[in-house]
């Protein structure tokens, strides 16, 4: 599903990472991990096209997105990508409902898919309360089930679990290894270990250098910008 090939991504005299190589398939579970700073949330803003990098390709089957112009980025953000971000990114004051119908399809299927997928999150019945009147697991929740009814083919997820309880973080965990189980590739920014354990590979970022330093490796081998770590 999502190929990178030689990324690299430099703000001024700063390089996060270069001659960065990655895979993650249908169905596959990434974690990309690495200290603050290393450049975890930008790589997820590279694929998500919210950001550009500095050279290297990212392809998604087989189409090299970076590439997109304005349109074929709305279509993608559209009919491809889901986004899962610590800070939730709903619309406060809107219901439940509201926010969910953002992303979902055909009329005459919303009430039964917006049920269902609340339920899943262990919110059914809170369809017409306002976000801004929900506890910040209760929104995260919300989050996971606008996902679910989006079904999106690719998953980013940055620090999903960061701001949540044990309770909450599983619920949102078990959502995204379901998503994955059923297709999707699924990339989860975390520095947490229990999440790189739900996880079928780990992607490793290394501290940023200066942009004089050229590391001459990428991941999947030692020393590098990243380290791919074997399946599960």
């Amino acid at each position: 599903m999502i190929t990178i090939n030689g990324l690299a991504k430099s703000f001024g005299p700063r390089t996060l990472w270069s001659n960065l190589d990655c895979r993650v398939a249908d169905g596959e579970m990434l974690a990309v991990t690495g200290p603050s700073g290393a450049g975890k949330s930008t790589l997820l803003n590279c694929i998500g096209l919210l950001e550009r990098p500095t050279h290297g390709q990212i392809l998604c089957r087989g189409a090299d997105i970076t590439r997109f112009g304005p349109r074929a980025r709305r279509r993608f953000r559209r009919d491809v990508l889901g986004y899962l971000f610590q800070s939730y990114a709903l619309i406060e004051t809107a219901t439940v409902a509201e926010n969910l119908r953002v992303t979902m399809a055909p009329k005459g299927q919303r009430r039964a898919v917006l049920r269902d997928a609340l339920d899943h999150v262990g919110l059914a019945g809170h369809e017409n309360e306002r976000i801004h009147h929900l506890s910040g697991g209760e929104q995260q929740r919300v989050a996971v089930a606008r996902l679910l009814v989006k079904q999106p083919s690719v998953i980013l997820a940055d620090e999903p679990t960061g701001a949540l309880d044990r309770a909450n973080a599983a619920v949102v965990m078990d959502a995204l290894r379901e998503m994955s189980a059923a297709g999707a590739a699924v990339l989860i920014a975390s520095h947490t270990p229990s999440i790189w354990s739900r996880c079928d590979a780990v992607l490793e970022l290394s501290a940023p250098r200066p942009v004089d330093e050229q590391p001459g490796a990428s991941a999947g081998s030692r020393p590098g910008r990243g380290v791919q770590a074997a399946r599960t």
